[in-house]
């Protein structure tokens, strides 16, 4: 179980047409703000269609996420992709078009286009042999903070040197060019449990399905939330700290940094524990490095401090992923990752909100302050949903009846079930 597994010419060619489909998603919020901020009022309505923006892909990612076709996606996601790239288009032709112009194409631009991250990491997951899937998704995530940690200086360079339109018009070719990359990967992934068992063969509808793995996407949308509030409150902080507000920047990529160190280290071998418990451990560890950047004053230690949690935080979401892979049967993970996708987008907003609030009021260290005790308020209630499904899946699998009869399920709880119905993704629980 090594990243070898993972090294592969289709890999690659997924890793292109991820990089094309993602590159946009990371870059929109900032290249909107840069391209209405020479308007008057421009970085209010820079900050309204950027919102807009994440609003349409918290909406457009479960919805048309749960419309995947697992044995045939490509058709949707390309219609996605190419839609979205038509809104990115849109905004870069018609920089100067109407405000209510520009919102329209913001939505589209993030709603169309948002069920390809929960697509495309299934299309993954099929790429590699089951007992790489730890290595693939932190494969993924270490390209994820590649991606988060290039775009921003993109769009600066390109929107200040060249034209505010050209980062929205390179994303709109992006996205457009991972179209063709979609007919080089596998039509689809596989459907039914190799068991035949669990609630997907009852006849379980896919939201109630989705529904079950709440506990999953709380403690997923609390993982990113909490590094998001320090990552919105961080100039403040400086500010409050006597510390030049430019050292953010910096700062900033070291957390981008520190999460692919930390998605590359979660790979390497396998790790001891149920993936909730692991989940726990990381996002116990990650809010206390966020406490730490809200108290110490010098700016290598809240540095540090942020690199260390960056570190942890990617951990914690790679957690998520491999659970999300056990509560859900193979035809509604796509669905899933939509799901969780648009909850991390809902915890992010959340964030933003809390903190814009927050620091009319208080000082930036005790806004951060409050939303760890948020974010840890959420990770326990994850945490005892997550144990509490696991207890009721393993009452309800010592036995099963079926018209002929009484018959012993194979497998002691969810995680077991997961175990016997498609393999342990790291190898052992």
């Amino acid at each position: 179980m090594t990243y070898r597994d993972v090294a592969s010419p289709q890999v690659l060619v997924w890793a292109c047409t991820s990089v094309g489909a993602r590159m946009p998603v990371a870059m929109a919020p900032l290249a909107l703000v840069f391209l209405v901020r020479e308007r008057p009022g421009g970085y209010a309505l820079g900050a309204v269609l950027a919102a807009v923006y994440v609003l349409g892909e918290i909406v457009g990612a479960p919805v048309l996420g749960m419309r995947l076709r697992p044995e045939r996606p490509r058709p949707q996601l390309a219609v996605g992709l190419g839609t979205g790239a038509a809104g990115f288009a849109g905004l870069g032709l018609l920089p100067d078009a109407n405000s209510l112009v520009l919102g329209a194409f913001a939505v589209l631009a993030g709603c169309a286009p948002a069920a390809a991250t929960g697509g495309l990491r299934a299309l993954l997951t099929e790429l590699v042999p089951e007992r790489a899937v730890a290595q693939a998704l932190s494969t993924e995530s270490m390209l994820n903070s590649v991606v988060w940690a290039v775009s921003p200086a993109a769009v600066t360079g390109l929107a200040l040197t060249v034209a505010p339109r050209v980062p929205l018009l390179l994303a709109a070719g992006l996205m457009g060019a991972s179209v063709a990359g979609l007919w080089a990967l596998p039509a689809g992934w596989k459907a039914e449990d190799s068991g035949g068992g669990g609630a997907w063969a009852r006849g379980a509808s896919m939201p109630r399905l989705l529904l079950g793995a709440w506990p999953v996407y709380v403690t997923g949308a609390a993982s990113l939330a909490l590094l998001g509030l320090a990552e919105l409150a961080l100039p403040a902080l400086l500010e409050q700290r006597g510390i030049r507000v430019g050292w953010s920047g910096p700062m900033l990529t070291g957390l981008a940094v520190g999460g692919g160190l930390g998605a590359f280290l979660y790979g390497l071998r396998t790790w001891p524990g149920l993936p909730r418990t692991r989940s726990l451990v990381l996002m116990c560890g990650t809010s206390l490095c966020v406490t730490l950047v809200a108290l110490i004053p010098h700016p290598a230690g809240i540095a540090a401090a942020l690199a260390v949690g960056g570190l942890l935080q990617s951990g914690a979401l790679l957690t998520r992923n491999l659970a999300l892979r056990e509560a859900l049967p193979p035809a509604a993970l796509a669905a899933g990752y939509s799901v969780m996708y648009a909850a991390a987008g809902a915890g992010y907003a959340a964030t933003g909100s809390l903190a814009g609030a927050l620091l009319t009021v208080t000082e930036p260290s005790r806004a951060i302050l409050a939303g760890v005790v948020l974010t840890l308020a959420l990770t326990g209630v994850g945490w005892w949903g997550e144990a509490r499904r696991a207890g009721s899946s393993a009452q309800g699998a010592d036995i099963a009846v079926s018209p002929g009869g009484v018959v012993e399920a194979p497998g002691p709880g969810p995680e077991g079930a997961a175990v016997c119905r498609r393999g342990d993704p790291e190898g052992r629980l």
